[in-house]
């Protein structure tokens, strides 16, 4: 994998923006490959297409890219709000590539957060433009990565270094049970497994009890979060995410 862009491609380019979008998407194009299924390359959705950049001929995967100089930040931008809302709830809502690049056009960070770790309240409104602006209305919004587990965090590159292929389908592939489920049950595994993130490696069930009432505020309609808690916990074995050692202990897997 070249982590160097092409850059001759922005030749005829002065738009910052139209550069770096130029760039980026001829280096996804040519060197990534679709992480759930292994196969290359990745094709390029016509332009216009609503949220997706990339799809995956293969296994039908679809892909919106985000690309940001130097560091990746917890907040980035994104499109409409409604689309971004309509497409998190909708089963063909796409995974999200993130790159970051050097001032010299190298990249330094790309990974994927598949499209079964996206919820909602990840995604956040941003005030309506002004009444004076050419779209008057209009309503974009931030995607928050912070409350994205690290789980869902799947780096093709991390610090210039680029991570075994087989090592990138097997993490996407292991958490792709979440897909089985309706999006309310999944919404309770991933906030009981981002409770789990906050514990040490081996923890307790009354440590998971002790974030009943953080659940209950956001699930305020379930009056019986101890026994949802209970149930996830359950899933989480099942999946092999983590582990029952015995007495109402656990031990992660991740």
């Amino acid at each position: 994998m070249n982590l160097n862009f092409n850059q001759s491609l922005a030749k005829n380019y002065k738009s910052p923006n139209q550069i770096i979008r130029v760039l980026s998407e001829d280096w996804v194009a040519k060197q990534s490959y679709c992480p759930n299924c292994d196969a290359e390359p990745l094709a390029e959705f016509a332009n216009g297409k609503p949220v997706a950049d990339f799809y995956c001929s293969n296994c039908d995967e679809e892909y919106e890219l985000k690309s940001k100089k130097a560091k990746l930040s917890n907040i980035i931008n994104d499109g409409a709000y409604n689309t971004m809302i309509q497409r998190i709830n909708s089963k063909n809502n796409p995974s999200f590539f993130f790159l970051t690049y050097s001032p010299e056009y190298k990249v330094n960070n790309f990974l994927i957060i598949p499209k079964h770790f996206f919820k909602p309240d990840m995604i956040v409104k941003r005030k309506p433009l002004s009444v004076n602006a050419k779209r008057a209305g209009w309503v974009g919004c931030n995607i928050d990565l912070r409350k994205v587990l690290e789980s869902g965090k799947v780096f093709l590159v991390k610090n210039e270094q680029v991570i075994p292929r087989n090592n990138v389908t097997e993490q996407f592939q292991k958490t792709l049970f979440l897909r089985e489920q309706t999006i309310a049950s999944r919404g309770w595994t991933l906030d009981i497994w981002q409770c789990i993130d906050r514990l040490d490696t081996d923890f307790s069930l009354n440590q998971v009890y002790a974030f009943a009432n953080l659940l209950k505020l956001k699930h305020p309609e379930n009056n019986h979060v101890k026994d949802k808690i209970r149930q996830q916990l359950q899933v989480l074995r099942d999946k092999g995410i983590i582990e029952f050692t015995g007495r109402g202990h656990y031990r992660k897997l991740y």
